[in-house]
């Protein structure tokens, strides 16, 4: 069994926090923001690493048509990690703060992204009246399967999500029109686990089992970002993994009255 890769701490308490208790839970935040490094990078890094290395069919998939935003994230991407302390980016390639060296290969951009950044990145584009998903580099999936929702709309996506019914739909895709770049904007949720492994799909109608212990608490903070010349939008989730014993008596006091 791989060992598991925790955060020392959640940083952010979703259902204490007024504007992120309810759905959607949207809030604007920084521009540069959209891309963060915790403590856990290192361990995680080397997760995607191996996950690219051996199943790189199950986390990866780009649709023609998602190239050119593909091509466009990753020039977005490494100019932002050239200003952030422990990267060095080069044209070739970018090493990065655990020391691994990462080739930048133009071919296959999501895939170069994935071994750089803790986030998962999925392009969404809009066709017709609602955004589909061409695109995603998704090593961490909590309960879904990239090959089945690759090309699909939204709510194609969540389609087997009980409270994701159309007016939530509808109240998603406005959201995500209203993107606008340099401005995105941020969610997080939160689900109890027993355990910890990142990498977790599942497919559809499969349901994640009960959790036998409330051990582990899994966050992902989703932001939302439209790139300026695509105008693709990029949905990036980072995985925050944390025993349930690094949660304060406040949070976990609340966590009942929250549903979770």
């Amino acid at each position: 069994m791989r060992a598991p890769v925790l955060q020392d701490r959640l940083p952010h308490v979703p259902w204490l926090d007024p504007a992120t208790a309810r759905l959607p839970g949207m809030r604007p935040c920084g521009a540069e923001d959209w891309l963060r490094m915790d403590e856990a990078y290192a361990g995680q890094m080397a997760e995607r690493d191996w996950l690219i290395a051996t199943r790189q069919p199950l986390v990866h998939a780009l649709l023609p048509e998602g190239r050119a935003a593909a091509a466009e994230l990753l020039d977005a991407a490494l100019e932002l990690l050239a200003r952030r302390a422990g990267f060095a980016v080069g044209a070739a390639s970018v090493t990065r703060p655990d020391g691994v060296v990462v080739p930048v290969d133009r071919a296959f951009p999501l895939i170069t992204l994935g071994r750089l950044v803790q986030q998962d990145l999925c392009l969404m584009q809009k066709q017709g009246e609602e955004s589909v998903l061409t695109g995603a580099i998704l090593c961490f999936p909590a309960s879904w399967t990239l090959a089945q929702k690759i090309g699909k709309p939204m709510t194609g996506i969540h389609a087997p999500v009980a409270h994701y019914d159309e007016a939530l739909a509808r109240r998603v895709q406005r959201l995500f029109d209203m993107v606008r770049v340099g401005q995105p904007m941020e969610r997080f949720n939160a689900l109890v686990y027993d355990d910890p492994t990142l990498h977790q799909p599942r497919l559809e109608n499969a349901r994640r089992p009960r959790p036998v212990a409330r051990t582990y608490l899994r966050s992902e903070r989703q932001v939302v970002l439209r790139l300026p010349v695509t105008q693709a939008v990029v949905f990036s989730i980072h995985t925050i993994i944390v025993p349930m014993t690094a949660l304060d008596p406040e949070a976990l006091s609340a966590m009942d009255a929250a549903g979770i």
